[in-house]
């Protein structure tokens, strides 16, 4: 199985570390989920790739991480499918995969191997890309299979017996950005690497963006957003 994805198939958060948006969502993950998952002894992250925008939370647990590229992996992670998990039922106090069933086809057998190894009584935090509408060559690029809304994400966990907590989508400030932007793709050519090179803004464009995001920051203290170009769940596994 081992192998290193070709770039164009690598997730951009590895080259674009700093990225405004991973920076941005960093911080709405950890707003709305550090309040809830308490102190896991063990964390599940799969889809690893993702790891620079979530490292906080090493601080709360022992976190192992799963990926398919191993580009993204560090020593003690796992090399492995979403669809085929390497460990034992109940294993992990918290399970996480951020950006990840989209990916996954069947979706059944992933949300089902998430479930799985989630202990019961734990809690499950997932994100996707939100709307239909918005699928563009990005999606395509990516090895995406769906785009997300908040009733369509729910739905997908609940004929494994996960019981959703909190559903909220992120990104509602900047949304009409996203919009515009994906818009315009259909009406240009992009070669590969520049279809997964997230967009380029000026260090002015970047402030705002994050001053956008940080009041959506406030809002997610306290309740859900209406809309975004992200959803977020928290579902738990009945005891």
């Amino acid at each position: 199985m081992a192998q290193l994805l070709a770039e164009s198939e690598r997730s951009p958060s590895l080259q674009y570390r700093d990225y405004w948006w991973y920076r941005a969502r960093s911080e709405m993950l950890r707003t709305v989920i550090e309040p809830v998952i308490g102190a896991p002894k063990r964390i599940l992250d799969v889809g690893s790739a993702d790891g620079p925008s979530v490292d906080w939370m090493c601080e709360l647990g022992r976190r192992t991480a799963v990926d398919l590229d191993l580009g993204a992996l560090r020593p003690g992670d796992v090399q492995a499918s979403a669809l085929d998990l390497p460990f034992g039922d109940g294993s992990f106090d918290a399970v996480t995969a951020f950006d990840v069933i989209e990916h996954c086809a069947p979706e059944s057998r992933a949300v089902g191997e998430l479930g799985r190894v989630l202990r019961p009584g734990g809690r499950m935090f997932l994100t996707v890309p939100a709307y239909q509408w918005a699928w563009s060559d990005f999606d395509r690029q990516q090895g995406h299979h769906r785009r997300y809304t908040r009733g369509r994400l729910c739905a997908a966990l609940a004929p494994h017996g996960l019981v959703v907590e909190r559903a909220t989508y992120l990104f509602a400030g900047t949304l009409p950005l996203f919009a515009a932007e994906r818009v315009s793709r259909r009406w240009r050519h992009l070669d590969p690497e520049d279809v997964t090179r997230p967009p380029q803004v000026s260090r002015l464009q970047e402030r705002i963006l994050m001053r956008l995001c940080r009041l959506d920051q406030r809002v997610l203290r306290d309740r859900d957003l209406p809309f975004g170009s992200s959803v977020l769940a928290i579902a738990t596994k009945p005891a």
